[in-house]
Formats: C-alpha cells, sequence, structure tokens
C-alpha cells in the first residue's frame, strides 16, 4: 500500500515543490502569516475540505469526514511562521522579504500535509474525522498555546494529535522517534546586576556591577555540573550581556544585564534550574553590596509522546520507509516546540523526518542563513501523514483493534 501511495503522489511532486518555494518565497514571521494562511485556505478549500480560520489570528483549520463509519477524530499540524533571520541562500526562491527567512523548515511542514489533505480528500477511505491544523508563530510566541487557549480542542475536539519535524543531518529516508520526553523544555531568565555605577579611573567610590556579572556567568555552568544528578539532562547557556557604551569604556555601567535559556526534561530538575539561578544571582548581588532582578519565564513545556501514539506513528514511518529506516528510539533533544502545549492536552506522537545533508560536508542546519527545506522529502513526509491515518482511521486501525 505504501509503495503505490508514494508512487501516486509522486505525480503530483512538482506541485508541492511549486507550493513549498512559493512559501518559502514570501516568509511571513509570528502572528503574521496572513498571505500563508490564505494560500493554505485556498488549497483546502479547493479540494473539498471545510475550512475554520481566526483561532490564534492567522491559524488555519481544514476539516475531512472519511466515506467509511467511524467516531475518532485525529488532528494533524504543521506551523506556517518564518524566523527573522537575514537570508544567505542565492537560489531563486529565496526570501523576498529583507530580514524574514524560512529558516526552520516550516515551508516544508505546511508543504506536506498539504499534500496530505489533498491526496485524503480524493481518497476518503476511512472512519472517522481529521482536523488538518495549520498553526502560527510556533517560533517563541507559543501560537499553539494561543490556539488551545482560543477553544481550538473545544470547537476541534481529537482523540489523538501528530507533529512532524524535518531534521538536518538525519539522512533522507529516515525518520527518527521515541516515547516518552522527546524534546525539551525551554525557559528564559533574565538577571540585572543593579549599582552606582562609577569613574572607570576611580572604582573604589562607586560599584562595579560586571565583576558579579561575570562571575555569575561562569557559576552558572556550575548548576549543571553540581546540582543537577549526571543521569539527568539539562541545558544552561547565557546568550545575550548588555551594559555600557562601546564609545564611553572610562565608565563603569550602573546596571549590567544577564540573560539566556535553560533547558530540561523533567519538572524537578526544571525547578531547581530556576531556584539556583535565582540563588546565584542573589547571593553574588549581596556579596558585592548591590542590589538585583531575577525573572525566569517558563516557556515552552518538555515534548513527551504517548507511548501507543508512538507506535502508531512508527508503524507508519515503517511502512513509508521500511523498518530498517526508522529510529524508533532515538535520543531526546535539547531543542523545544511548543506541539508541546497540544500533547499536554491530547495523546499524541511527535516525528523527526531526515531532511538530509552530511554534518562533513558542511549541513546547513535549521536557523541557520543557508538552510533550505529539501524537497526531495516533501512525497516522503505526504506518505507518512496517509500512512499515518489509515494507521489511526483506516484498515491498518481495523487490523490493530
Amino acid at each position: 500500500m505504501a509503495h503505490s501511495i508514494c508512487d501516486e503522489l509522486k505525480a503530483h511532486a512538482a506541485d508541492l515543490i511549486a507550493i513549498r518555494r512559493d512559501i518559502h518565497k514570501h516568509p511571513e514571521t509570528a502572528f503574521e502569516e496572513v498571505r500563508t494562511a490564505d494560500v493554505v485556505a485556498e488549497k483546502l478549500q479547493s479540494w473539498g475540505i471545510a475550512v475554520h480560520r481566526g483561532l490564534a489570528k492567522t491559524g488555519v483549520v481544514g476539516t475531512l469526514k472519511g466515506k467509511r463509519p467511524g467516531q475518532r477524530v485525529i488532528g494533524l499540524r504543521a506551523d506556517m511562521d518564518a524566523l527573522n533571520l537575514q537570508e544567505k541562500n542565492e537560489f531563486a526562491h529565496r526570501s523576498v522579504h529583507a530580514g524574514k527567512m524560512h529558516a526552520c523548515g516550516h515551508d516544508g511542514h505546511t508543504t506536506m500535509l498539504l499534500g496530505a489533505a489533498r491526496y485524503l480528500a480524493a481518497n476518503p477511505d476511512f472512519g472517522g474525522t481529521i482536523h488538518f491544523i495549520f498553526q502560527p508563530a510556533e517560533e517563541g510566541l507559543g501560537g499553539a498555546r494561543v490556539m488551545i487557549e482560543e477553544g481550538l480542542f473545544d470547537r476541534f475536539p481529537c482523540d489523538a494529535v501528530y507533529g512532524m519535524h524535518n531534521m538536518p543531518g538525519l539522512p533522507a529516508g529516515r525518520f527518527a522517534i521515541r516515547p516518552g520526553p522527546m524534546l525539551a523544555a525551554s525557559d528564559s531568565w533574565t538577571v540585572i546586576f543593579k549599582g552606582a555605577g562609577g569613574h572607570g579611573a576611580m572604582p573604589h567610590l562607586g560599584t562595579d556591577q560586571s565583576i558579579p556579572a561575570a562571575q555569575f556567568v561562569l557559576a552558572t555552568q556550575s548548576i549543571v555540573g553540581r546540582n543537577v544528578a549526571p543521569s539527568d539532562t539539562a541545558v544552561i547557556s547565557v546568550g545575550h550581556i548588555h551594559a555600557g557604551a562601546f564609545d564611553a569604556p572610562n565608565v563603569i555601567q550602573s546596571e549590567v544585564l544577564v540573560r539566556g535559556t535553560a533547558r530540561s526534561y523533567k519538572p524537578a530538575v526544571r525547578d531547581t534550574l530556576e531556584r539556583r539561578l535565582g540563588e546565584l544571582a542573589a547571593s553574588l548581588a549581596q556579596a558585592h553590596g548591590i542590589s538585583h532582578e531575577y525573572k525566569y519565564q517558563r516557556r515552552y513545556p518538555p515534548l513527551v509522546n504517548a507511548v501507543e501514539q508512538t507506535q502508531v506513528a512508527i508503524d507508519a514511518a515503517e511502512m513509508t520507509v521500511g523498518a530498517e529506516n526508522v529510529d524508533s528510539n532515538t535520543t531526546p533533544l535539547t531543542g523545544a516546540e511548543d506541539f508541546a502545549f497540544m500533547l499536554q492536552k491530547k495523546p499524541g506522537a511527535y516525528i523527526m523526518i531526515g531532511n538530509g545533508g552530511d554534518e562533513k560536508a558542511g549541513c546547513h542546519y535549521v536557523h541557520t542563513p543557508l538552510y533550505d527545506f529539501n524537497d526531495d522529502i516533501l512525497t516522503l513526509g505526504t506518505t507518512y501523514w496517509v500512512n499515518l491515518v489509515n494507521g489511526e482511521l483506516g484498515s491498518m486501525a481495523a487490523e490493530r483493534n
């Protein structure tokens, strides 16, 4: 079955490539995906799929019922937003918007789900209902959370939800997934050390906030090394430091800001990171006779795959590329994804599809200015979605039950 579906979908490969490159050429960032949403809605409507718009400003949900009897409902989700990044590629479909780029492959994710929607609309040989969820604002602003808060699962109830993301460095034609924690929680933190400041030539007459700030940056690494069990995983990284002005090197600034990210899988580890960052900042400020401000923002929760739905996803991937090309217990990643919010509400699974590229040969990873989604995997990803629907709502589901 998988081969016949894949062969049939290959006949539409040129159409999928055209859609993907059009979206890539016109990137739109969080909650501004108006043109992209218009493209998605127009395609779905042209295939006879009921379209609903407006959740999280630019979200689109397409609903399709199968021709067989069945009450089960599943959601298939793709993200639509781009990044605030200047593209350095020179091909014809490079971004036409300065400072904006599809550097994470959401153009490909949207296209693969559209390809599946078209096939399934023409071949509704399943029982139950599919909600095709096209989500805005995955990149940092939590569009999934906003869609849920605005009633996604109230208006479009789902028994299970599924997501997929491309992975550069993983060979094309391969998939990777695991039950349980798959991606980490993503948190942001900010510390501001505050004091009188002073003249660089007379530091004894003021306070120097750069010293506790520098000690704090070094001390953050002791949290993971000495407060987190070696068997657990955690990451603390400093991503932003700000103080003073380039043209005023003789001024000891009154404030030094340090900002970064924290990643973890377990709630207890997450609590430890938040507590210890605050304790270090407070103790260093006190030791140097200055004040401080500390803020810890819990952003995305850890992404946790349900066991049953993970097996459905594995079966669909194996049917698409063969069992030898599916890593069913891949190493967890410390990246984060707001699909985690959906998995907090509904059982489901999130899978990685290989985008190709050889690290030794100079693979361009996501969030880099030379990245591009691999058009050769559009048909594979679309086939995976179709096989997954068959596993949840079609003949494979009947055989499993």
